[in-house]
């Protein structure tokens, strides 16, 4: 019986983590659940998989948990403190599913457990890598990654010396606008960003898919997650999402990892890792799919990638101004107040104004206080465009 404490546990990434503690009672039990503000959901989630410890974003949220959860023996958390508090309580797997800049804290929290990190968080390792790393090293945690992209390099690497590496290589679907041209572009709206065509995915993920940043940060987890150096790194654009990772070596031969576009197979190897479990996945059907594709992606019409990737070469603090620039890009293109196109426009101008890379990342303070110049030069650009 393996302790999960899951972090998001209302999110896309919830469900599907859920849905195999269902499918294998005797194999997971949930000892953590946090939401942001999704009371409801949370309520319900608690009364039927009983966990010990529940978190939530406010002490309004908080109040109305309690209310509504009066025989509740556990304990109830609130906020960022709380995510900390949560993220050191003695489990065997932490499912850490938060969006964005906000799960940091509480990823490196549970860095130092000791146990499995399976991480859903792409801007923990974007923002921070080196310093989670370092962290979950010190303390013999082992990093999985949930990402169906690096959760498929992970797979091809397992128990395989690197020595011979040439290449890693992400795919990405294209996202909704594959096929669009500029001035198609000039035109999306929120909601078309967000139908993601293959993946069910949160807003925030499935614009990041649709600018191309989303692979752009992928790489950049990569960059820290195996350790590889940035010219090793590509992508290709992969319409069918069915093969999720290629890895070359040296005597010519190339690895994939395929599999179908759902993301309980990755949490799956995750959870159970290293055994393999049922994942409630139909096998995949190479005849009935018939034929993959592959492409390379179009970095004049999808800057935010060729963006992350100067980023990754640049290294120090870019990245993590990157991820901060591009959250609060996303958020006022979510909100109605930017068009899809200034969202890379945004980034680049934030990144421009920076002049001095010899900062030390090696502090969660320095890395904080990147993140908020990020954000600050954000929100003047947003008022000036407004």
């Amino acid at each position: 019986m393996r302790r999960i404490s899951l972090f998001g546990a209302t999110g896309t990434i919830g469900d599907n983590a859920l849905q195999l503690v269902d499918l294998h009672p005797e194999r997971f039990t949930i000892e953590v659940m946090s939401a942001h503000q999704n009371v409801e959901k949370l309520v319900a989630l608690a009364r039927r998989y009983q966990p010990k410890c529940l978190v939530i974003g406010d002490a309004e949220a908080a109040a109305q948990v309690k209310q509504s959860l009066a025989d509740f023996s556990g304990d109830i958390l609130i906020g960022e403190a709380g995510l900390v508090e949560a993220a050191q309580r003695p489990c065997d797997v932490t499912v850490m599913a938060i969006v964005g800049f906000a799960g940091l804290k509480p990823a490196l929290a549970a860095a130092q457990l000791g146990h499995i990190l399976a991480l859903a968080n792409k801007e923990c390792l974007v923002a921070a890598g080196p310093l989670l790393m370092r962290q979950a090293s010190q303390h013999n945690t082992t990093v999985l990654p949930i990402d169906s992209e690096h959760n498929a390099i992970f797979q091809l690497l397992d128990g395989r010396r690197a020595d011979g590496l040439e290449k890693m290589i992400l795919t990405a679907s294209g996202g909704p606008f594959r096929e669009a041209s500029r001035s198609d572009l000039e035109n999306v709206t929120p909601s078309m960003a967000v139908a993601h065509p293959n993946w069910d995915m949160g807003a925030k993920i499935s614009v990041d898919s649709a600018t191309l940043m989303n692979k752009g940060l992928e790489l950049i987890e990569a960059h820290y997650l195996f350790q590889v150096a940035p010219e090793k790194l590509d992508v290709l654009v992969h319409p069918q999402s069915v093969v999720h990772g290629l890895v070359s070596f040296s005597d010519g031969s190339v690895l994939a990892q395929k599999g179908s576009p759902d993301m309980r197979t990755p949490l799956a190897h995750c959870m159970a890792y290293p055994e393999r479990i049922n994942a409630g996945v139909a096998p995949l059907d190479l005849a009935a799919i018939g034929s993959l594709t592959f492409a390379e992606p179009d970095r004049d019409l999808f800057p935010c990638l060729a963006l992350a990737e100067a980023a990754m070469r640049a290294g120090g603090v870019i990245p993590t101004l990157l991820n901060g620039a591009n959250e609060e890009a996303v958020a006022a293109f979510l909100a109605g107040r930017i068009g899809f196109l200034q969202i890379a426009d945004l980034v680049a101008d934030v990144l421009a104004q920076f002049a001095d890379n010899s900062q030390d990342v090696a502090s969660l303070e320095a890395i904080f206080a990147a993140d908020h110049w990020a954000r600050e030069k954000a929100r003047i650009w947003l008022e000036k465009a407004a």
